[in-house]
């Protein structure tokens, strides 16, 4: 079997995205490739089995998070970098309001950097374990729903001027693309009630009407648990 380096080497014709299952940074990038349309081969990094400590891998992605896109030659990890990537040279459909739309551009990225940067590291299944084994499975719960609810009542108030069918406006966008994936791992993986959000529980029912978010949820990834 060709190892994860043997195998982007092969410079395939088709994208390549190294992903997990339950890791809401991967579920980001393929809402953004569903979304301009480009298909990709979805290849497993096992993160409970350690696949992501691999030399391989690491070689790929030097944090050993992913997920890691292949195109051709390049090879890019962090989600933020890969989206940003698609977005630059894959450029329509666009992921973000027309230049001459600041306002709502800038709106985007605080969206995309509340989530990517005061969410989600704090739930990263390696932060996770790092709590737990330090201080209990308890307290590893509890620094997720809190900074869960910080998170969200924080991009509630962002929001509450600007959203209307979707996060910034009647397309989707950027922000939901960011948003999205992170309420799904929210309520199916720590139980977050979202009543408490209701503007944040509309967008995500908004966004999980379109195939292209659908296709991406947790559980119906190849890789993901039968049950």
């Amino acid at each position: 079997m060709a190892s994860f380096i043997e195998e982007a080497e092969q410079k395939p014709k088709k994208i390549q995205l190294y992903s997990w299952w339950r890791s809401s940074a991967s579920a980001r990038v393929r809402i953004a490739l569903n979304l301009k349309g480009i298909e990709f081969d979805y290849k497993e990094v096992n993160i409970l089995k350690g696949d992501q400590f691999k030399p391989e891998f690491v070689k790929m992605s030097p944090r050993s998070f992913v997920p890691v896109l292949v195109d051709g030659d390049s090879v890019i990890f962090e989600s933020s970098a890969i989206i940003m990537y698609l977005e630059e040279k894959y450029p329509q459909p666009s992921l973000l309001p027309p230049p001459n739309d600041l306002p709502k551009r800038v709106l985007n990225y605080q969206v995309a950097n509340l989530v990517a940067s005061s969410i989600q590291p704090f739930v990263n299944i390696q932060v996770q374990k790092y709590i737990e084994d330090r201080f209990g499975s308890n307290e590893k719960k509890g620094l997720a729903k809190h900074q869960y609810k910080i998170g969200f009542a924080a991009l509630e108030k962002l929001l509450e001027q600007h959203a209307t069918k979707y996060a910034t406006g009647d397309q989707v966008s950027l922000a939901d693309v960011y948003l999205a994936p992170e309420i799904d791992c929210a309520i199916k993986l720590f139980d977050i009630d979202m009543n408490g959000f209701p503007l944040l529980k509309r967008l995500y029912d908004s966004c999980y009407q379109l195939s292209t978010f659908r296709d991406t949820v947790i559980e119906a990834q190849p890789d993901a648990p039968d049950e």
